[in-house]
């Protein structure tokens, strides 16, 4: 659910790429009203369902916030519900996930992989996916934990992927072969489909994390995207789109307004950082956190956040809780000209590319067509000579 923050220098490039096919629908509906500033975009009135990613880094810093009956009862004013990363077994996980069960306050066993292992799910571990769950099943009975849902964190290995870009020919390698690699593609969309329903099987509703980018595969019937990258387009009870505008401040919420139609969920962020908030690929400041959530709240009730950290330290929680959430919010025109425009450019790379063996199979016919109707001409002016027709 997560790019986490310590991430972020060696992941610029790869990001943006995630944040330019996240523009790839180009236009959002036409309810809301157009200024010459912009686009005004109405909240929905009412506060959606928040969902607060948290827990990714320091569990006693964690267990001690918890433990604070103030924050307790600002997630309860919220009717909140908090996403914890099962990227371990410790008595620190169990002890914050049965604080959060006392208190009533919904909990989402999110599942990664060890970091050691890639952290997140891909193409590639789906078996290590199925064993982490058994795990975790394991683990639930013998703590008695309570879980309100199941969620899978399918995204890209970055870490293999910063490893394969600092060998050019490597990275050229393994990219070509991967996309035609089909095959691998479908296996693991197999063992995905298994694993969700093996947790429906426990009693669990299921929740996927997607990549930006998977509207626009869907959308021009591709899987180059998650060839390359190593992702897997399934579907669960609950899909969250992650757009995160702080990997793509020149767009903004225009990234939002582009594939919020699109999206049954959408996960907004990141608020936490060591940078400064609101600048470069800084955490979003409040102007930009409550912008994003009226935008998402626009379409959907579901509206992530990554992360719950970063809202504590920032002073997010009060805040939301006195938000109106009847205002609107203006999307500058040019944030959304841009998104438009590399929306268009990219969508059509895409299917450009996903499509080249028949764009030079037409391309071959039209050629072969061009040359025979060449020759035909050259025959016609070798050999004027009219041809008499035979008489009665």
């Amino acid at each position: 659910m997560s790019f986490s923050p310590h991430r972020r220098g060696r992941l610029t490039a790869l990001l943006c790429l995630s944040m330019l096919l996240a523009t790839l629908q180009g236009c959002g509906p036409s309810t809301a009203s157009e200024t010459p500033e912009g686009i005004r975009v109405q909240a929905p009135g009412v506060p959606p369902n928040l969902e607060f990613a948290c827990c990714e880094n320091d569990l006693e810093q964690m267990q001690d916030l918890l433990a604070q009956p103030r924050l307790v009862e600002q997630l309860k004013s919220l009717n909140a519900t908090v996403a914890v990363p099962i990227q371990d077994f410790s008595p620190q996980r169990v002890d914050i996930v049965q604080l959060l069960n006392r208190q009533n306050i919904p909990v989402v066993a999110w599942i990664v992989l060890p970091r050691e292992q890639g952290y997140y799910l891909t193409a590639d571990n789906s078996p290590q996916a199925a064993s982490r769950v058994a795990d975790f099943e394991a683990w639930t009975r013998t703590n008695g934990l309570r879980w309100a849902a199941v969620g899978l964190d399918i995204e890209p290995n970055f870490d293999e992927l910063v490893q394969l870009r600092a060998n050019r020919w490597r990275l050229i390698k393994t990219l070509l072969a991967r996309s035609v690699n089909l095959r691998r593609i479908g296996r693991a969309r197999k063992a995905y489909t298994t694993l969700i329903g093996h947790i429906h099987s426990l009693g669990y509703p299921v929740q996927i994390y997607q990549m930006p980018y998977i509207p626009a595969e869907r959308d021009v019937h591709s899987t180059l995207p998650d060839r390359l990258l190593g992702t897997v387009d399934v579907s669960g009870d609950q899909n969250y789109l992650m757009l995160y505008t702080t990997f793509a401040r020149p767009i903004g919420a225009g990234m939002i307004w582009s594939l919020g139609p699109h999206a049954e969920g959408i996960a907004v962020g990141s608020t936490d950082g060591d940078t400064a908030p609101g600048t470069g690929s800084g955490p979003l400041d409040w102007n930009e956190f409550s912008r994003d959530l009226i935008v998402a709240s626009h379409f959907t009730r579901r509206v992530g956040v990554y992360d719950l950290e970063g809202c504590i330290r920032q002073g997010f929680l009060p805040r939301l809780m006195a938000m109106d959430w009847s205002q609107s919010v203006v999307i500058p025109k040019q944030s959304a000209q841009r998104a438009a425009r590399m929306g268009f450019i990219v969508r059509l790379i895409l299917w450009i590319v996903s499509n080249l063996i028949y764009l030079v199979l037409a391309a071959l016919l039209l050629l072969g067509w061009l040359i025979g109707r060449r020759r035909s001409r050259r025959r016609s002016a070798i050999d004027p000579t009219p041809q008499l027709k035979p008489g009665p």
